[in-house]
């Protein structure tokens, strides 16, 4: 079997403007990537830009082709034996690299095992995998939608969304009121999922259609595996929720923000722009814009850091 050597005409489209090509790229010749200890001479490397020793890494390294930030020094002798491309981003420029030429493209198709409402709206371009349930929803240009996923009636999937295996969109929230005779009865949950464009959302997922008012998962924001997301919950654009958390009834989380493994956010709460809480935390209150909040309950990290030496102290 012939093997593909890519070369730097096959890369050069994936790199960003700002860079800098230390040595020959002639010698930019390689057909795979690989972890850090299986790495060879054919293999693209890069070099994390926190990373310590990054000159001793690059020497080290048998790859001869080799991503880096532009702090790196490069010595007279890596010049002739590697060629170095020195960016701002090595993570994100080595990410395109590979995704360029080496992820394969997903055939686009609907699966004839799907079951699809006859009143659904189907966009151009959308795959649709085994056994999975579409009720009466919308679905944009360009989503995929793995198998044995359950999307329900009125949901609104966006352009280009991609949504993994055993996930459930639109399923009613866990709303109870007890009556008279001290018995659980139903609270409505009678409005729908609003998801927009550039949303990921990973395996076995849930999220919840709306009370009175939608679910909305606002641009690009990123939903990985084991997630539980309530009713009426709005998440902003660019946000990330990490698997395991669990986003109570009602709460609005801001844009940009991080929700570590494992944490919580209680109902009605609001979480600001640019925030972080951490792993395991459980958010009791409000936290404003661009605050990093942990632990359980969750408080501000310093508030946090300074009760976790005063307790090493009273040991």
């Amino acid at each position: 079997m012939i093997i593909k050597h890519f070369t730097f005409k096959d890369i050069e489209i994936f790199l960003p403007k700002e860079k800098e090509i230390v040595g020959n790229t002639d010698l930019i010749r390689f057909n795979h990537v690989a972890s850090a200890e299986n790495i060879d001479s054919d293999s693209l490397d890069w070099i994390n830009s926190t990373r310590l020793g990054k000159e001793e890494i690059l020497k080290k390294t048998p790859a001869k082709v080799v991503i880096c930030d532009k702090g790196v020094v490069i010595s007279p002798e890596i010049q002739i034996l590697k060629c170095v491309i020195k960016v701002d981003n090595p993570k994100l420029t080595f990410s395109r690299v590979v995704n360029g030429l080496f992820r394969k493209e997903q055939k686009v198709e609907i699966h004839p095992s799907a079951f699809i409402s006859s009143s659904a709206k189907i966009g151009n371009n959308v795959s649709i995998g085994p056994f999975t349930f579409i009720g009466d929803c919308e679905i944009g240009d360009g989503t995929t939608i793995g198998s044995n996923c359950s999307i329900k009636d009125s949901v609104f999937i966006g352009q280009n969304v991609y949504i993994d295996s055993n996930t459930v969109i639109g399923s009613e929230g866990f709303g109870y009121i007890k009556n008279e005779d001290s018995v659980f009865e139903k609270f409505p949950h009678i409005s729908g999922v609003i998801i927009k464009d550039n949303v990921e959302i990973g395996s076995n997922t849930s999220i919840d259609r709306g009370s009175l008012k939608p679910t909305i998962i606002e641009e690009g924001v990123k939903i990985d595996n084991l997630v539980h997301i309530a009713h009426n919950v709005l998440i902003g654009r660019n946000s990330a929720i990490i698997a395991n958390a669990m986003i109570a009834g009602s709460t609005r989380i801001g844009e940009n923000c991080w929700i570590a493994p494992s944490s919580s956010i209680l109902e009605h709460l609001v979480i600001g722009n640019n925030v972080t809480v951490g792993v395991g935390a459980v958010v009791t209150k409000n936290i404003p814009d661009n605050e990093v909040w942990t632990g359980s309950p969750a408080r501000p990290i310093k508030d946090f850091v300074k009760i976790q030496q005063k307790l090493k102290e009273a040991l």
